[in-house]
């Protein structure tokens, strides 16, 4: 394998599969599988997943909530994902921790860094819910921060795209991508990769990330084992 510990950023989205919203079982299960065949590989499997299924913070104001309440709202999202990858993993005998920035004792433990590498290094996987814990930070950036703090080898952004385009592939057809691209490009052809906290953090911690098709079967194995699969961006 040619990574020891990863961290795997989804959307909420990625888990709605065919669905308006909420979470699709077979989405479900797919990313499932997909996850134990690294793990029985031998890599080390850290998860950030995002609450856009079942609701965005960052619209909260034009639904005529407070942002920071709005925030806290799409926090606990994550964390129902974060159970219900969870428990798909379980399901298929992998043993699996929620951690939580905001803490809720009965469904997850707290995030405590010492512990989350602990665990991985017991070939536990971890996901980390509840964003960063601060509203006003995206789940981009919490995979971005807990990342770094694991000593993740790379961010793996699971998107339903290829990888990183000229312009978004959805509605231009002539869009072309990127193989590979520097952090400096990315900014100065202002693409939209992460949101700039979070891509400014990587980049400062000299961590790399990886764009790849997610729904694609087999993509996040080739991916760990090397394949030149999606977009790398790096020095």
């Amino acid at each position: 394998m040619k990574y020891n510990r990863i961290l795997l950023k989804l959307s909420g989205e990625a888990l709605m599969g065919s669905k308006e919203y909420g979470i699709d079982s077979d989405r479900l299960s797919q990313y499932a599988s997909e996850i134990k065949e690294i793990v029985n590989d031998g890599v080390q499997v850290a998860i950030v997943i995002g609450g856009g299924n079942i609701y965005r913070g960052i619209q909260s104001e034009g639904a005529g909530f407070d942002r920071v309440q709005g925030d806290y709202m799409g926090m606990l999202a994550t964390i129902i994902n974060g159970m219900a990858l969870q428990s798909a993993l379980e399901k298929i005998n992998v043993e699996t921790r929620l951690l939580t920035a905001i803490r809720m004792e009965q469904v997850a433990e707290p995030f405590i860094r010492r512990k989350s590498t602990r665990h991985l290094d017991k070939g536990r996987v971890v996901i980390f819910g509840g964003g960063t814990g601060n509203p006003y930070f995206t789940t981009d950036t919490a995979a971005a921060l807990r990342a770094i703090e694991i000593e993740s080898d790379i961010i793996l952004k699971g998107t339903r795209v290829d990888g990183i385009f000229t312009s978004d592939p959805e509605k231009d057809p002539t869009a072309s991508m990127y193989s590979n691209i520097s952090f400096d490009e990315v900014f100065q052809k202002e693409l939209n990769v992460m949101d700039l906290t979070a891509f400014t953090l990587c980049k400062e911690n000299n961590l790399p990330i990886r764009v790849f098709n997610m729904n694609v079967k087999g993509n996040l194995m080739k991916v760990c084992l090397g394949d030149n699969i999606g977009t790398i961006v790096k020095f």
